[in-house]
């Protein structure tokens, strides 16, 4: 009892860290995507729920703290550069842009290499890697038009980007790609004050992970020093570091959250 008050004390002081800001979060709707949107609100952002599915990003709207009050949710297509230019120029109905974005948006459509569609390598590179592209370009657009001196984006990627997985060179790919489109929005935009950061989890107990047979999965954990699937609020946890300015001076980094995966 005693270590979880500690915890919960801890929590608790740092749940200003975020406080007047406007966070943006794709794919807000389930998994770490509503995980980051709840521990934001926590900290204190106002928080915009991004996602394809209007129902799913409303169901995480009422998760949150003031949710009808501070909180908004918009569907958007974020492989559509249409749909994320009228996505952030709605935003800043807020009077500014968001100066926080995560790029949790993703989609896996697996299949063996000799066997995929061109269609489906297509479509989940559309969506994880160019709707990450969109999105920074698109919020990195709006804080510097406003003048803005700071600016946070995180972006997911994952631990498959970088040492592959059987069944998924299209997510794989669009992973690895990830990362590298990470540091070299990081140099390009730290001239206006703007931090590009990676987060690279392993297998989070998310619905993506549901996906995975029972022994793929288990011959999985069993590379897992820790010994067990990750919880997708310890991969917001470090979003929330990312995006504070406890990392002020940490662009184009990748930060791995495997429990020591493939280390």
């Amino acid at each position: 009892m005693a270590a979880a008050a500690a915890g919960s004390g801890s929590l608790s002081s740092l749940r200003l860290r975020l406080s007047s800001r406007l966070a943006l979060v794709t794919g807000g709707g389930s998994g770490i995507g509503r995980a980051v949107c709840q521990r934001f609100a926590e900290e204190g952002s106002a928080v915009v729920v991004v996602d394809v599915d209007e129902s799913s990003a409303e169901e995480t709207l009422r998760s949150l703290p003031h949710g009808d009050q501070r909180h908004s949710v918009f569907v958007a297509d974020v492989s559509c550069p249409q749909s994320v230019h009228s996505l952030v120029s709605a935003v800043q109905q807020f009077s500014r842009p968001p100066c926080v974005a995560v790029n949790c948006a993703g989609i896996t459509m697996d299949g063996l290499l000799l066997k995929m569609e061109a269609e489906a390598f297509e479509r989940v590179l559309k969506v994880n890697l160019m709707g990450t592209f969109l999105v920074i370009q698109a919020v990195a657009r709006a804080l510097i038009g406003s003048g803005a001196k700071r600016g946070s984006i995180v972006n997911l990627g994952s631990i498959v980007g970088k040492v592959g997985n059987v069944g998924q060179t299209n997510y794989t790919a669009s992973k690895a790609g990830v990362v590298a489109l990470t540091k070299s929005s990081a140099k390009e935009l730290a001239r206006f004050g703007i931090r590009c950061n990676a987060i690279v989890p392993g297998f989070i107990d998310t619905r993506m992970a549901a996906k995975v047979p029972p022994k793929v999965l288990d011959k999985v954990l069993q590379l897992v020093p820790m010994g067990r699937l990750g919880d997708a609020s310890e991969v917001a946890s470090v979003c929330a570091f990312l995006a504070s300015d406890d990392s002020s001076y940490i662009t184009g980094a990748s930060v791995e959250v495997t429990g020591g995966l493939f280390m």
